[in-house]
C-alpha cells in the first residue's frame, strides 16, 4: 500500500513537473520577444537645443526626457554606487540571484503575502520596460524567464547601460545623465561621492526621495549607499567621512529650462514638417543666435517700451493709448543673415504671439531707401534735386466715388527743390512721391518685386510703405543695403546633429541685387540719417550706424530699420489691436532707442567689432555746390541747383499747393 502510495505521489510529481516545463516553455514561447525593445534599444530621446556659443537654451521632448549616455562615458563610481546598493552580485550572477530569491521566499512565506522582493538588476530592467510592477506570481515568473534570457543576449555592460538610461529618477528626468545635469548642473564625471549616491538611490522610489520636494530622506538614502559602499570595501575612510558629511546643491528646474521662448518657437515651426520625430529623436540643433545677445535684445526691448507707456497721456484709464503696446527686435549678421537676437514681444508669458515673424505691419517710410535705391541704380545721384512739391492725386474709391488724395510731408510744408540725400535724411514724403512718379510706377513696381517685395499697391501709396510685411522679412530685404547689394536670407538653425552623430550644416541663402559701390550710396545717405535726420535716438557712440525710420498714418506702426558694418537690426512697436499711439510715437522716437540701448550694450561686450562702413574703391568724393559728396562711374553729377529754373513748372501744374 505505501510503495503504491510513493508510486503514485512520484508519478504525479513526475506529470507534474513534465506538465509545469511544458507550461514554462510555452509561457516562455510567447514572452521571448518582448525584450526586443531592450535588446535593439532605441529610446525617446530629448532634443536640445545650444546657442552659437554652445550655451543650452532649451529642451523639447515627448513624455520622457531623457537624455542618453554610452557606457565608457559613465564613470566606474557610479556602477559601484548602484551595484553596492542594488544588486552587490551582478557581475556574478546570471540574471537571477538565487539565494536572494530563497531568502526573499521564506519572508513571504512567513508573512503570507510578497512582502520583499529579490531583484536583480536584470529583473528591475525588464520590470522597467517590459512588465509590471504588480506582485503576482506569474509576472515574476516572467520576470525571470526573460532576466536569464536577456543575460544570453547582452553583457553586463550593455545591461547597465540600458539601466542607467531608462529608469526613472524623479523629478521628470529619466536617465542619470539627465538627473545628474537636472538636480545637479553638471555632467557624470563632475560628481562627487555623495552626489552619485543619491542619484542611484532614487530609483527605488523616485518620487518618494526627489530632493527638490523631500531632501532630507534622499540624503538618508545616499547615505545607506555610502555605507553599504564602506562596508564592501569600495571606498576608504577620508572618502566616507567627506560623502558622509556633504550636503549638496539641488537644482528645481523646470524641465524645459525654456531661456529664449521665442527662439525655440520660431525653431519648432521651421522644422515641423521635415523632421517627425523632433521631439523624440534626441538631436542637438544649435542655433545662429548668441544668448547674450537675446538677453540685451529683451532688455532693449523693454527699455523702449517703458518709456513710450511713460508717455502715454491716459496711462491707466479707457483712454489710454497704450493698452495692447508690444514690440519686437531681430539682429542678424549684416554678410550671412544668421539670426543672433530675436524678440518676438514684451513678456511671453502674456503673449507667445511672436510679432517679429507672425505679424504683418505697414511698414511706413521705412520703404523709401528701397525706392530711393531703385533712382541710384537708373544713374541719380545723392545730389540730384528732388521736387518736394505737393500736387492733388485723382482716384476712384471701391464704390467708384471720385476722390483726391493730397499727400503732404510729417512736417505739413515743402521746400520747391531739395537734394536727392537731404529728401531721404529727412523722409520727405512729397520728393519721393515726385521721385516716383519720375521713375515710373511700373520700374519701381517691377524692381520692389525684384527684390522680393510681395503683395505690394500698384500705386502710389506703395511710396508710403501702405502695405503689410513681416519684421522678419523686412529684415530680409534691408540685407541689401546692409550687406552690399546682396539680399541674404535669415535663419536661425546652424546645424542639427542626431543621436548618430550625423550633422547637417545650414549655409545662408543669398540673391544679388545690385553692386556695393550703389548700396555704398544708400549707406551714406543713411548714416547722415542717424546723425542729423529721423534716426537721431538711434545713434550709438563710437560706432557708425546707418538706418531709416518708419512711421505709419495716426502713428500706428514705428520702426528703426539700421546697421553698423557688422550687424542689422530692426525694432518694431505698436498696438496689438491696430490702434494709434499717442501722436509723438515716431519710428525714431519709440523704437530707436531700443536699437540705441542693444548696440551700447553689445559694443561694451564687443569692442572688438569693426567701427566704420568701408567705402568700395569705385566711389569717389567730389565738391558739389559747396559741399563733399559723393558718386559712382554710373551716378549723373548734376549741375549746381542756383542753375536750374524750375518755378515754371510749379505755376504750369495745377496740381500744386502752395
Amino acid at each position: 500500500m505505501i510503495k503504491k502510495f510513493f508510486k503514485y505521489t512520484f508519478l504525479f510529481g513526475f506529470l507534474s513537473g513534465i506538465g509545469v516545463l511544458i507550461w514554462l516553455i510555452f509561457l516562455y514561447s510567447q514572452i521571448r520577444f518582448e525584450i526586443e525593445d531592450i535588446v535593439d534599444y532605441k529610446p525617446r530621446l530629448t532634443t536640445q537645443f545650444f546657442d552659437k556659443n554652445g550655451v543650452h537654451i532649451g529642451n523639447i521632448f515627448k513624455k520622457e526626457h531623457r537624455l542618453f549616455v554610452k557606457y565608457q562615458d559613465i564613470p566606474p563610481r557610479v556602477t559601484e554606487a548602484l551595484v553596492a546598493i542594488e544588486d552587490t552580485n551582478f557581475f556574478e550572477h546570471s540574471g537571477i540571484n538565487y539565494d536572494a530569491i530563497m531568502r526573499a521566499l521564506i519572508k513571504d512565506i512567513k508573512a503570507m503575502s510578497l512582502v520583499e522582493g529579490a531583484s536583480t538588476l536584470t529583473q528591475q530592467l525588464i520590470k522597467t520596460m517590459v512588465l509590471t510592477r504588480e506582485k503576482k506570481i506569474i509576472r515574476k515568473i516572467k520576470e525571470v524567464l526573460l532576466s536569464l534570457r536577456l543575460e544570453s543576449l547582452l553583457s553586463k555592460e550593455e545591461i547597465l547601460e540600458r539601466y542607467l538610461n531608462h529608469v526613472y529618477f524623479g523629478h521628470g528626468y529619466y536617465g542619470i545623465k539627465t538627473a545628474a545635469k537636472g538636480y545637479f548642473h553638471k555632467e557624470l564625471h563632475q560628481l562627487t561621492l555623495k552626489e552619485i549616491a543619491l542619484l542611484v538611490g532614487l530609483p527605488r522610489a523616485p518620487s518618494f526621495y526627489d530632493p527638490t520636494r523631500n531632501l532630507k530622506y534622499s540624503l538618508i538614502r545616499a547615505n545607506q549607499v555610502v555605507n553599504r559602499m564602506k562596508k564592501l570595501g569600495w571606498i576608504n575612510d577620508t572618502e566616507y567621512e567627506i560623502a558622509i558629511n556633504e550636503r549638496p546643491t539641488i537644482y528645481d528646474d523646470t524641465l524645459t529650462l525654456n531661456r529664449a521662448p521665442y527662439l525655440l518657437d520660431h525653431v519648432l515651426k521651421e522644422l515641423k514638417d521635415d523632421v517627425e520625430d523632433l521631439y523624440t529623436g534626441g538631436y542637438k540643433i544649435t542655433l545662429t543666435a548668441d544668448f547674450e545677445a537675446q538677453k540685451i535684445a529683451k532688455d532693449a526691448l523693454k527699455f523702449a517700451y517703458e518709456r513710450i507707456k511713460k508717455r502715454d497721456p491716459y496711462p491707466n484709464d479707457d483712454k489710454s493709448m497704450t493698452k495692447s503696446l508690444n514690440g519686437s527686435i531681430i539682429v542678424i549678421e549684416n554678410e550671412t543673415g544668421a539670426i543672433l537676437a530675436m524678440v518676438g514681444g514684451i513678456d511671453y508669458q502674456q503673449s507667445n504671439f511672436n510679432r517679429a515673424t507672425q505679424s504683418i505691419r505697414q511698414p511706413g517710410s521705412a520703404i523709401k531707401p528701397f525706392i530711393y535705391q531703385v533712382a541710384l541704380d537708373l544713374g541719380y545721384s545723392t545730389a540730384t534735386s528732388l521736387k518736394d512739391i505737393a500736387r492733388n492725386y485723382k482716384y476712384k474709391s471701391t464704390d467708384n466715388e471720385e476722390k483726391v488724395w493730397q499727400p503732404r510731408n510729417y512736417e505739413k510744408n515743402f521746400k520747391g527743390l531739395i537734394p536727392f540725400r537731404e529728401a531721404l535724411v529727412h523722409s520727405r514724403n512729397l520728393a519721393t512721391i515726385n521721385l516716383t512718379n519720375d521713375i515710373g510706377l511700373d520700374l519701381l513696381y517691377k524692381e520692389l518685386h525684384r527684390f522680393g517685395f510681395q503683395d505690394i499697391p500698384y500705386n502710389l501709396s506703395i511710396t508710403l510703405g501702405s502695405f503689410g510685411i513681416s519684421p522678419i522679412d523686412f529684415s530680409e530685404k534691408y540685407t541689401m543695403f546692409s550687406n552690399g547689394g546682396i539680399i541674404v536670407k535669415p535663419y536661425l538653425i546652424h546645424s542639427i546633429e542626431d543621436r548618430n552623430n550625423d550633422k547637417i550644416i545650414f549655409e545662408k541663402e543669398e540673391r544679388y541685387i545690385t553692386s556695393p559701390e550703389q548700396t555704398y550710396l544708400m549707406t551714406s545717405i543713411l548714416h547722415d540719417v542717424v546723425k542729423k535726420g529721423t534716426g537721431r535716438k538711434a545713434r550709438v557712440k563710437g560706432i557708425e550706424i546707418a538706418g531709416k525710420t518708419g512711421t505709419t498714418n495716426n502713428n500706428i506702426d514705428a520702426w528703426f530699420c539700421g546697421y553698423s558694418p557688422t550687424l542689422q537690426g530692426v525694432v518694431w512697436f505698436g498696438n496689438d489691436d491696430n490702434k494709434p499711439m499717442f501722436k509723438s510715437e515716431t519710428g525714431g522716437r519709440a523704437a530707436g532707442p531700443a536699437f540705441q540701448y542693444f548696440y551700447s550694450k553689445w559694443l561694451e561686450l564687443h569692442p572688438e567689432l569693426p567701427r566704420e562702413f568701408v567705402k568700395p574703391q569705385n566711389v569717389f568724393e567730389q565738391i558739389y555746390d559747396g559741399k563733399m559728396e559723393i558718386f559712382t562711374k554710373t551716378s549723373k553729377v548734376p549741375e549746381t541747383s542756383s542753375d536750374i529754373e524750375i518755378q515754371h513748372e510749379y505755376l504750369e501744374n495745377k496740381g500744386v499747393i502752395f
